[in-house]
C-alpha cells in the first residue's frame, strides 16, 4: 500500500462509502485511519482500488487488524448491503455522496432524484453509530435553488435515527426533524453536531482551484461543540494566492525554477500587481508548475523531467499514465491552464470540458492536453497510484474524487478533535 515512505501511526477506524478512485481513501489511510471496509459502485473505479491496496471483502468476518493491511472492498449498489455488522466499531464514516439534482418547481415540487445517496449515507451512519462523519460534496449544494434541500441534509445528518416513513416527502420530514430538534437533548446519543465549511483546495496545498462543501458531524455525546471544531481543530488555511504573488514579485518563486527563461517570467509580472502583498504565514499557492517539476514543500514528490513533461509521452515506468492525447485546442471560453497559477478544477471528462480545463499551455508558447499522469498529480495522488481503464474513465475518476492533500488535512483534524475528546471523557 502507499504510503510516501512516511511512517504511519493509527488513529481510529473509518468506513470510506462511494469511494470512487479512491482520494478520500486513501487520504483517510495517511491520516492513520484503518479502513474496516469500503464500498464503490463503478466497476473501472473498484479496478483502480483493487490496484492500490484494496481487497475484495470475503465475508463480514473479514475485518482488518492493522492499519496497513488491505482495503475490504464491497463492489456493487450500496442500498444492497448492510453495515450493522460493524456497529461499535466505527470512529469515522467517510465520503462524497452522489447528490444528483431535484426539481423545486412545478407540481412535483421537492422530487429527489432516485440517484441521490445521502439517504444511504445516513442509513449506514445508523447502522454504525461512528463517532464521526466526513462528508465531501459540490459547493453548488449551497446555491440558492439548492439551499432548502442542503438544510434538510444537514437536518437529516444531526438526527439520524429519526426514521423517514416510506411515502413521505422530504418537506414532512423536514418539518418532523425540526420539531424533534426542539426535543432532544443537545448532548443526546441520538445526536450529532454538524459543520458545513466552504473550502477551496488550493489554500490547503492542493495545486488547483477547487471549491467544495466539506460537512464534518460529530457525535453529540462527545462534547465536541460546533465551536470546538471552528476554533480548535479546523484546518486553518495554509496556502494563499498573495502569498503567491509575493513570491512570484520578490523572486523566491523563481528561485525553484531556476530553468525558467526571462521572457516567461516577465509575462507573468506583467500580470501582477505592482505592490507586493503583505506578507503573513501561509504559503504560496501551489501552482501547475510546481505539481509537475516538484516543489521543496512535497520532497517525496519529484519533478517530472522537463524533457518528458514537454513530450508527454512516457509509457511505462516511473510515469505510468504519462500519454499525450492530440486535438486540444485554445478559443475564446476555452482558455488553458497556465503553469504558475494553480490548475483550473479538474472535472470529469477526458477533453474539451467547458473552459479549457484539461489544456495546458507551455513556456514555448504551444499548448497540449495534460496527461493523466499530470491530472492526477494536480489531485495530489501519488505518481504510484495507478488507474483502471481507458484515458476518459480514469480522467473521470480523477475528476470525480477529493483532493488527496485536502481529505488528508481535514481527516487529520477529525482525529485529533476524537483524540481531545477522548481525553476530556478520562479527565472527568
Amino acid at each position: 500500500m502507499e504510503d510516501q515512505n512516511e511512517p504511519l501511526t493509527e488513529v481510529g477506524t473509518s468506513i470510506e462509502l462511494f469511494s470512487g478512485g479512491g482520494g478520500l481513501a486513501l487520504a483517510m489511510h495517511r491520516a492513520g485511519f484503518r479502513h474496516l471496509v469500503m464500498n464503490e459502485f463503478a466497476p473501472r473505479a473498484c479496478e483502480t482500488l483493487l490496484k492500490n491496496g484494496a481487497v475484495k471483502r470475503k465475508s463480514e468476518d473479514h475485518i482488518p487488524l492493522a492499519l496497513n493491511d488491505e482495503w475490504p472492498l464491497i463492489q456493487g449498489d450500496i442500498r444492497e448491503f448492510q453495515f450493522g455488522y460493524l456497529a461499535g466499531k466505527v470512529d469515522v464514516v467517510a465520503g462524497g455522496p452522489p447528490c444528483q439534482p431535484f426539481s423545486l418547481g412545478g407540481v412535483h415540487k421537492g422530487d429527489e432524484d432516485t440517484r441521490n445517496m445521502f439517504p444511504q449515507l445516513f442509513r449506514v451512519v445508523e447502522q454504525t453509530r461512528p463517532n464521526a462523519i466526513i462528508c465531501e460534496n459540490v459547493r453548488g449544494l449551497l446555491r440558492t435553488s439548492f439551499r432548502p434541500y442542503f438544510e434538510y441534509i444537514l437536518r437529516e445528518l444531526s438526527l439520524p435515527f429519526e426514521k423517514r416513513a416510506k411515502d413521505a416527502s422530504w418537506e414532512t420530514h423536514n418539518a418532523q426533524l425540526i420539531q424533534r430538534d426542539l426535543e432532544i437533548p443537545q448532548d443526546s446519543e441520538e445526536r450529532y453536531v454538524v459543520v458545513p465549511i466552504e473550502v477551496n483546495a488550493a489554500d490547503y496545498g492542493v495545486p488547483q482551484v477547487r471549491n467544495r462543501v466539506i460537512i464534518v458531524a460529530f457525535k453529540a455525546s462527545l462534547g465536541i461543540t460546533a465551536e470546538d471544531w471552528l476554533q480548535r481543530f479546523a484546518p486553518r488555511k495554509s496556502h494563499s494566492r498573495e502569498a503567491l504573488i509575493r513570491s512570484q514579485l520578490d523572486g523566491s518563486y523563481w528561485e525553484r525554477h531556476s530553468e525558467v527563461r526571462g521572457s516567461v517570467r516577465d509575462a507573468v509580472a506583467q500580470s501582477l500587481p505592482s505592490a507586493l502583498p503583505i506578507a503573513d504565514e501561509t504559503l504560496p499557492w501551489r501552482t501547475l508548475r510546481d505539481a509537475l517539476y516538484g516543489n521543496p514543500d512535497r520532497p517525496h514528490e519529484p519533478p517530472l523531467p522537463k524533457d518528458v513533461v514537454d513530450k508527454a509521452e512516457h509509457p511505462s515506468g516511473m510515469w505510468v499514465h504519462h500519454i499525450g492525447w492530440p486535438g486540444a485546442r485554445i478559443y475564446a471560453g476555452h482558455t488553458p491552464n497556465y503553469l504558475d497559477r494553480p490548475a483550473k478544477t479538474v472535472k470529469a471528462g477526458v477533453h474539451g470540458v467547458p473552459g479549457g480545463e484539461s489544456v495546458m499551455l507551455l513556456d514555448d508558447g504551444s499548448h497540449r492536453y495534460m496527461t493523466v499522469r499530470e491530472t492526477a498529480r494536480v489531485m495530489t495522488f501519488p505518481d504510484s497510484w495507478r488507474l483502471a481503464g481507458p484515458r476518459g474513465e480514469q480522467m473521470r475518476q480523477l475528476g470525480n474524487a477529493v483532493p488527496v492533500e485536502l481529505g488528508r488535512v481535514f481527516a487529520t483534524a477529525v482525529a485529533d478533535a476524537l483524540k481531545w475528546a477522548a481525553g476530556q471523557q478520562r479527565s472527568r
